[in-house]
């Protein structure tokens, strides 16, 4: 087996996919600050923080049989990491994200679709309307440096255990607690999840295997209505009542899509819901393997558990304010 470095390894993906490598025998370090979380019992933890000058020069001349990237919105992070472990590293998986693509209406695009302008400007950044072009920017200085034996994985929407955003978990969640439970109206609108440990699982694979290239890293294409479908057959509950409400009525209810406070999550505007309808083949045909959603689902519910289900949350409707809008459109 090999010795894998891993940079991060505390949280959701990163912890994931340094899970995935030690269960398949590797060696694994994990660079990390060590804030969010312990890295996975096997694992190393080398405490850095990387916007200190210099973080990872006591790793120069270190040799690993493969580097993970998952930096989010840092590109002198990603450009620091491939000088002092690009020359040496034989793969180097960066993960990205399906918010590099410039068109968000499209159904069934692939990798060769447009991209949005990268951001080159090194200044630290909370805006997420820069997370797509610094991935964008981050992806170019990956492919000079290590391109030949890079692979880029761009997520889609990652659910499953220790998922932080609420997104999915708010379904399984609120299927549940049972009762009348309002749902979007456009069951068809497209839907699209990769379960975090498949997708760590893959990456692990793709570095034994030395897989390299740019893949949209997601699930099959599916629908709203189907995904809702399998998380009620999986964790519903038997009073369970789902109440379609068209997005008009959500909208003038001060509903919104996506994500954020008042909002239902994977419910996504025609001009985003090309962003849940990739074209993943290629990944699926170079070894991605998704499980069932009820299996994500029961998962999630799990972790909901753990967090505690009434707590405030990133994404989604409180009951109270379910309960208005139920209210509303009697």
């Amino acid at each position: 087996m090999g010795r894998w470095l891993v940079l991060g390894g505390t949280r959701f993906l990163s912890r994931a996919v340094a899970t995935a490598a030690v269960t398949r025998g590797h060696e694994v370090v994990c660079v990390a600050r060590g804030h969010s979380g312990a890295v996975p019992a096997g694992a190393k933890l080398l405490a850095v923080d990387r916007d200190a000058p210099g973080a990872l020069d006591p790793l120069r001349g270190e040799v690993f049989d493969a580097v993970v990237d998952v930096a989010r919105m840092s590109l002198p992070w990603v450009r620091c990491a491939l000088d002092v472990l690009g020359p040496t590293a034989p793969h180097w998986t960066f993960v990205s994200t399906i918010s590099v693509y410039a068109d968000s209406v499209t159904h069934g695009s692939g990798v060769d679709a447009g991209l949005v302008t990268p951001r080159t400007d090194e200044t630290p950044t909370e805006d997420g309307e820069a997370y797509g072009p610094i991935k964008v920017a981050s992806e170019n200085a990956v492919r000079d440096a290590a391109g030949d034996r890079a692979l880029i994985a761009r997520a889609g929407l990652i659910c499953g255990p220790d998922d932080g955003t609420d997104r999915f978990g708010y379904w399984p969640n609120r299927l549940a607690r049972g009762g009348r439970a309002i749902v979007p109206g456009d069951l068809a609108q497209p839907a699209q999840i990769i379960d975090v440990r498949d997708l760590a699982d893959w990456i692990v694979r793709s570095g034994e295997e030395h897989l390299v290239g740019t893949f949209d890293a997601s699930g099959p294409r599916s629908t709203l209505g189907a995904v809702l479908d399998e998380n009620a057959d999986a964790v519903g509950a038997a009073d369970l009542e789902r109440v379609p409400v068209t997005p008009d009525a959500l909208t003038a209810a001060g509903v919104q899509p996506w994500s954020g406070p008042r909002s239902l999550p994977l419910w996504l505007t025609p001009a985003e819901a090309g962003m849940l309808a990739r074209d993943t083949a290629p990944a699926a045909a170079a070894g991605l393997r998704c499980r069932p959603v009820a299996d994500t689902a029961r998962a999630a519910l799990e972790h909901e558990h753990v967090l505690g289900p009434d707590r405030p949350r990133k994404a989604g409707l409180t009951p109270a304010e379910e309960s208005e809008v139920l209210t509303s459109l009697l």
